[in-house]
């Protein structure tokens, strides 16, 4: 049985969502008659992990435009999927959209429990979660980022994340209603997302500000404290961009798995902390570039240096024509490696 303060706490953020809930294009507005759809709430959740709202929007507009159902989405090309998915990073997810697409298709329906929810590929304890509460109604407790930093603050926890998260989601437990459990989880995340944020939380027009424990304890801003992170290690790789006298660029589709499976980019070495070996595609005059891409993922930091060269007409290969190459197709990394590339050889055509 929820206690009185833990009422009043959902009851205050539930009149505040309604009169400031964000407007965003996977969301049913409080009070509407609309029913969510589940297959917006699955590809909206999959999309925010690990990004932020400002990023998605477009995404999940292309998607939803040119994929309106999840049956549609199951029924797509791998390549098109991954192609729209470019940029977004994390691409495994774009491998587990698809396959949880095909089995949601399979059995006609998303299932509306959380433990039939995350059964389902890619979607985990939290995007399980939140599709029951938001698409189902259920009375599940959603914890993402934003509501480990309310429920910090609020009962002001000090255990640091991720040791804390067993306990943060208790605290986020006693405050889920069984009545609108998807507009209490989103009126949480949205409370963390626009006043309860990470650096200077606007406590003052807090709804919920007179229960808050750190609040009165002034350590609000310090949380939620986080164990320090081990630094990443550096990989070092090497690409090679050849672009043939007819534009058309040598390129490869990377293995089905590991790290940007699937996505079309550049021959080039394994990425490893030792320096690599400088083994071309193919022969030509391959010149290495002064300035070498850098980019972070997950677990390191890439430095990836550059070779390129024109390559003649008589050239066999892996190549796409120019008029089929659209450098938006491609994952962040290679994106930087093709405007670093583009410039010298444009130069050196033109020299």
């Amino acid at each position: 049985m929820r206690d009185g303060c833990d009422t009043q706490i959902s009851d205050k953020l539930m009149a505040w969502y309604d009169r400031h809930a964000r407007d965003l294009p996977w969301r049913v507005p409080p009070g509407s008659t609309q029913m969510p759809d589940p297959y917006r709430i699955w590809l909206s959740e999959v999309m925010l992990q690990q990004t932020t709202v400002a990023a998605v929007k477009a995404y999940f507009h292309r998607f939803t435009e040119r994929w309106p159902t999840v049956q549609a989405l199951a029924a797509a090309r791998d390549e098109d999927v991954m192609a729209e998915w470019a940029g977004l990073g994390y691409y495994a997810r774009a491998r587990n959209l698809l396959k949880c697409a095909r089995e949601v298709a399979r059995i006609g329906e998303f299932p509306r429990s959380r433990e039939g929810l995350q059964a389902l590929p890619g979607i985990g304890p939290y995007t399980s979660a939140a599709i029951a509460a938001i698409a189902f109604e259920q009375p599940e407790t959603v914890l993402d980022g934003n509501v480990e930093r309310v429920m910090a603050r609020l009962f002001d926890e000090h255990t640091p994340l991720p040791q804390a998260k067993p306990i943060l989601t208790e605290y986020a437990a006693s405050l889920t209603p069984q009545h609108r459990p998807g507009d209490h989880a989103q009126a949480v995340m949205d409370l963390g997302a626009t006043i309860c944020t990470p650096r200077n939380p606007a406590c003052g027009i807090c709804p919920v500000m007179v229960h808050c424990a750190a609040r009165v304890a002034g350590t609000a801003p310090a949380l939620p404290r986080k164990t320090r992170k081990p630094a990443k290690p550096v990989r070092l790789g090497i690409a090679y961009l050849g672009r043939r006298v007819d534009g058309a660029w040598l390129m490869e589709r990377r293995p089905p798995q590991g790290l940007l499976g699937g996505m079309l980019g550049w021959p080039g070495s394994d990425w490893t902390e030792a320096t690599p070996a400088d083994i071309p595609p193919q022969k030509g005059e391959w010149h290495a570039l002064p300035e070498e891409v850098r980019h972070t993922f997950t677990h390191f930091h890439l430095r990836l240096s550059l070779r390129v060269a024109h390559l003649p007409l008589s050239a066999t290969g892996n190549f796409i024509p120019a008029s089929e190459f659209n450098p938006a197709d491609l994952p962040t990394v290679m994106r930087k490696a093709h405007k670093l590339a583009t410039a010298h050889l444009d130069l050196s055509e033109a020299s």
